[in-house]
């Protein structure tokens, strides 16, 4: 419980407006795209949260990596100029999804876990893409998402079920609200 109580203070701590300032592109290479999911609360929580719902489904093992993988194409989707329409509330919405998915405690079949993960991740991805164009920053985005998501799946595994499905709904609401302020 303080495991998770510790991850939730954490978490707050970063704020969504850093995350994307609407100033245009970084080009501060390694360092930037690292420290950049770990600078918006959107990005955070669900990071963290794929990797804590992924631990008790069918395909466990495939979802951080369908999430890593799609990431890196919604980075280059981004890098190339590709602008998704709703971008930041459809990212603020995948966090209030995944939240609600780790409160109810959801369970999926493994392809449209997959797919859906890989949709989130693709957003995820644009948004960063568009900050982030330089191939060391994108390097640093992944490596730092793909801790996020390794992180989220630690707490998730080692926490009780009842403290993870308590996080789950404080994410849930959390995602409500960076949706309702985008």
């Amino acid at each position: 419980m303080k495991k998770i109580a510790t991850a939730l203070a954490l978490s707050v701590t970063a704020t969504a407006a850093f995350a994307h300032t609407g100033t245009g592109t970084h080009t501060h290479g390694f360092l930037s795209g690292f420290l950049h999911p770990l600078t918006g609360l959107d990005h955070l929580l669900a990071m963290l949260a794929i990797g804590a719902w992924s631990v008790r489904q069918q395909g466990a093992r495939w979802l951080p990596l369908a999430f890593v993988g799609m990431l890196l194409v919604g980075v280059a989707s981004g890098a190339t100029g590709l602008v998704l329409p709703g971008l930041e509330t459809g990212i603020a919405l995948t966090v209030a999804l995944m939240g609600v998915l780790i409160a109810v405690a959801a369970r999926l079949p493994t392809a449209p876990a997959v797919a859906m993960v890989g949709a989130f991740a693709l957003l995820h991805g644009n948004a960063h893409g568009h900050e982030l164009p330089q191939m060391a920053s994108a390097i640093g985005l992944l490596l730092s998402s793909s801790l996020l998501v390794y992180g989220g799946s630690v707490l998730g595994r080692m926490s009780p079920a009842l403290a993870v499905k308590a996080a789950g709904a404080a994410i849930a609401v959390t995602g409500v609200m960076l949706a309702a302020t985008a």
